[in-house]
This record gives C-alpha cells, sequence and structure tokens, in this order.
C-alpha cells in the first residue's frame, strides 16, 4: 500500500501539529512538521507532498484577527506553490485556526469572526454531513471537541448562495447525541447556516473549526466512562477509535483507491 506523505505546517503559534502528525502516521501515512520559514526557503519541498495541513492554534498570537497575519505570510510568499500543489491531485486540509488561514490566504471563501458569545468556547459538538468531500467520505454525522473564540463563518449572501449550489458547505453544527449532554446550543458562535466546515476545489479543501486529530481514540470523548458502562453491562467490546479517526483514514485511502 503507498503511503501519502502530509506536511504540517508550523510556527508562529500553531500548536497540534503533534496531535494531527501522530493521527495521520496512525493510520498509515507519512509526515513532518516543517517551519513556516523553511518552506518559504525551499517551497520545492511541497512537490513531495500528497497532503498539507494546516493545523490549529493561535498564530502571531491573533494579535490581528485569527489568522490573518499567517494567511497573508502564506498568501504573499507561497501563494503561487500552493496553487501549483492543489493542481494536482492533492488533498489540503485547516483545522481551527488552520481554516482561519486558509480564508485568510484566500484558499477558501468567507472569514471566521468573533463567537457571538464573544466568548472562547471549549466542548464537544454534533456535525452533520453533507456534501462530497474526500475527507468525508461515509461519514454521516461527526462529534469532536472545538476551541476557539473567532469561529462563527461569515460570508456575503452571495457566497452563501455560491458555497450552497457548489455542495460546498460540508458541516453543519446539529443537536446530536454528544452535544445533549451539554446545556448550550448546538451551534456554538452563531455560524451562519450552522456551518461548521466548507469545502473547495471539488471537496479535495476542507476548512472546519472543530478538531478531529482530539477526537481519535474512544477514551478522548467527554462521556466516554458513562459508554463504557454500557458497554460492558451489554457485554460489548470497548473500541479503541474515536469518531475523528476516520477523517484520517479517509485521507489515506484516498490514494490508496486503485
Amino acid at each position: 500500500m503507498k503511503k501519502p506523505h502530509v506536511i504540517i505546517f508550523s510556527g508562529y503559534g500553531l500548536n497540534t501539529e503533534d496531535e494531527t502528525k501522530a493521527a495521520f502516521q496512525s493510520v498509515g501515512a507519512t509526515a513532518d512538521i516543517i517551519h513556516l520559514n523553511d518552506i518559504i526557503a525551499k517551497p520545492a519541498v511541497l512537490d513531495k507532498a500528497q497532503i498539507i495541513v494546516f493545523p490549529g492554534g493561535f498564530s502571531y498570537g491573533d494579535d490581528t484577527g485569527s489568522g490573518k497575519a499567517y494567511g497573508n505570510r502564506l498568501k504573499q510568499h507561497l501563494g503561487r506553490e500552493i496553487e501549483k500543489f492543489l493542481a494536482r491531485d492533492t488533498l489540503l486540509i485547516g483545522i481551527c485556526n488552520g481554516f482561519q488561514i486558509i480564508t485568510s490566504a484566500g484558499i477558501l471563501p468567507g472569514a471566521l469572526v468573533a463567537n457571538d458569545s464573544a466568548r472562547y468556547q471549549c466542548r464537544w459538538v454534533d456535525l452533520k454531513v453533507q456534501g462530497n468531500s474526500p475527507w468525508l467520505k461515509g461519514i454521516k454525522m461527526l462529534s469532536v471537541p472545538i476551541a476557539h473564540g473567532e469561529g462563527k463563518y461569515y460570508a456575503p449572501r452571495e457566497t452563501l448562495d455560491t458555497l450552497k449550489n457548489e455542495n460546498a458547505i460540508s458541516l453543519k453544527y446539529v443537536a446530536g447525541e454528544t452535544s445533549k449532554h451539554f446545556d448550550m446550543p448546538a451551534n456554538p458562535n452563531g455560524s451562519l447556516e450552522n456551518i461548521a466546515g466548507i469545502t473547495g476545489y471539488g471537496g479535495r479543501v476542507l476548512g472546519l473549526m472543530p478538531h478531529p486529530e482530539r477526537a481519535v481514540r474512544f477514551t478522548q470523548l467527554p462521556h466516554w466512562t458513562w459508554l463504557k458502562e454500557e458497554y460492558v453491562r451489554n457485554g460489548k467490546e470497548l473500541p479503541t477509535e474515536g469518531p475523528g479517526i476516520q477523517i484520517f483514514k479517509n485521507a489515506v485511502n484516498y490514494f490508496n483507491h486503485d
């Protein structure tokens, strides 16, 4: 089986690179964490990758707005290289701050703005999957955690209509099995159309605010001890994987469909 190679961007406050790398490696990919400056210095390194990741964190401290400074630097110094990368049959994902980065860089449309609550939100949410993306193949519902203060997806009505027409609104916040354990709204940030993630480039690019890399093990679920009792009482074997791992499996399987 061919192992796709993943490049995970790092630097200036991004901080979920290790979890993301571990998730990809656990499902058969090879992965390198490379600082943005090093990629700018030697952009040819992208030629060896099949998957690019912009992970979560607080790039540049979010001082000029979440993802804006990193996104501008990416666009100005690597814009052509990213276009060249996406011209191939490749995948790209932006997770949380990474989603903010790729919208700021113009890779995906819209923007992520301050939560309606004006507070940082850190909890689990339920997502309904729609559209057609290699990242989300075979997934109908997904429970994963969020951790953001600027996660409200905003775009002009014309852009929202285009996303709908292109079936590019890929993830929506919904009231589901996990979120019912929290006395909080299903939509944690006031995102328009309940949008948690969108796609571009025919589904090959995915941007999402929730963190699938923090939901790859069963014991990461917020109510796993409660679920454990249910499994034990019914004589069922405890799962080892969490719901987020399927996204990483799908990315690897995309390059092994032959």
